[in-house]
């Protein structure tokens, strides 16, 4: 059976890692000159957390305003306290030269398509647009973040449980918070129906559900990214770019007999997925995992020690790798509906083109490169039995 990728209808533009040689305004923000091509102008390979990047919602951009501030981090140690104007037009020149004129185009009607959903629309509550870790997450959670820098991945260590190697769960919301976000998707798509205004859903694969991002709650679940998921990320993640996680695509999807029933066997487009089950009452739906693969073997086998079926508890969170094959049994009875976190890494989808080999990530890739060393060792003890027999210094018996 040939593998459907689950790919989001309208990627934002990726923040490149490569050198930046563009027009940068200079140091005092008047005038433009040409970008020395000289290191202290490359941007940097990983970003610096510790720096707080500026906000451009207020400025007419081609491009999202959260990528300007994604991007910030990246940018070269001499730039990162310049003006805000400096920064932008530096950052603004870049992207032009990685993005075509058409998906400049796309991106806009997406903004403006947003745009028009966040004027119109009245939320419900509208505490869940700006994150507040107290009110969301639930202690166990809160409090291992809450740790000083010296044990705070060993106390994040400590609430994850690995089911299965490189899944990964663990309590995360609060039901007050999982009720609310509920109401807020239903009170959504009532907006959509009484206003037949037509909405993008959340994938090719999933007919119901609501992109959270399209109507106000993108800052939020930046924030989340940052702050938490891109902490769990460098800690179980690293081979996949999860150091440096900085675009998402933040959506609930929705299960039950009117509903979508099941979900096919996929790939996410994500270096990291976040899957929190919200609610509400229901049967069946249970996740299923088959290996991490890379493209080339995304439809090989399933080895045993790869399977791994998974059942949702409201509040509880599932995390992994975007490659992780897996797809949803039938909900039998009931509704479900589930908070999705796509994370995604400019810098590792740019270094994944120059891998031409082995990918360390899949699971395929590892069997084929341990077949290979295996082949190796028997074909040199083969070759020294040889040599050894014919001198005559060797004997089989």
């Amino acid at each position: 059976m040939s593998l459907d990728k689950a790919v989001e209808r309208g990627n934002e533009s990726s923040a490149p890692m490569s050198t930046a040689v563009a027009a940068v305004t200079n140091g005092n923000g008047n005038g433009t000159g040409a970008a020395p091509s000289n290191a202290s102008y490359r941007l940097r390979l990983n970003p610096n957390q510790d720096h707080k990047a500026e906000n451009y919602d207020d400025l007419g951009m081609e491009f999202t305003p959260l990528l300007f501030s994604s991007l910030e981090r990246y940018l070269p140690p001499n730039l990162l306290n310049a003006s805000r104007d400096t920064k932008y037009k530096y950052m603004r020149d870049i992207l032009r030269r990685y993005s075509t004129e058409g998906e400049r185009t796309r991106d806009q009607k997406h903004r403006e398509y947003r745009q028009k959903i966040i004027s119109n629309y009245q939320p419900l509550y509208r505490e869940l647009y700006t994150l507040n870790p107290s009110s969301f997450f639930v202690q166990s959670f809160w409090k291992a973040f809450s740790a000083n820098d010296k044990n705070r991945d060993e106390s994040i260590r400590s609430i994850m449980s690995e089911p299965a190697p490189g899944v990964y769960t663990f309590d995360m919301l609060q039901p007050r918070f999982c009720d609310m976000l509920l109401n807020e998707v239903e009170n959504f798509e009532k907006w959509v129906h009484e206003t037949k205004f037509r909405i993008m859903r959340p994938n090719t694969m999933n007919k119901y559900g609501a992109v959270l991002d399209d109507f106000g709650m993108e800052s939020m679940l930046e924030k989340l990214m940052e702050e938490f998921i891109r902490h769990i990320s460098k800690i179980f993640f690293l081979d996949v770019g999860g150091y440096s996680l900085d675009s998402h695509h933040g959506f609930v999807v929705e299960y039950g007999m009117d509903r979508d029933v099941e979900l096919g066997f996929h790939v996410d487009d994500s270096e990291v997925t976040l899957n929190v089950c919200l609610g509400k009452n229901f049967t069946g739906g249970e996740l299923f995992f088959r290996g991490v693969r890379c493209e080339k073997h995304v439809n090989t086998e399933t080895h045993p020690e790869e399977i791994y079926d998974h059942a949702h508890l409201p509040g509880r969170a599932i995390i992994h790798r975007g490659r992780h094959r897996h797809g949803a049994q039938a909900t039998t009875s009931g509704q479900r509906m589930n908070l999705l976190l796509w994370c995604r890494s400019s810098v590792f989808r740019e270094l994944r083109k120059h891998q031409k080999e082995y990918l360390n990530w899949c699971g395929e890739c590892r069997r084929e490169k341990q077949a290979r060393l295996q082949q190796s060792v028997a074909a040199k003890k083969m070759e020294l039995l040889v040599s050894q027999g014919d001198g005559g210094a060797f004997d089989l018996h």
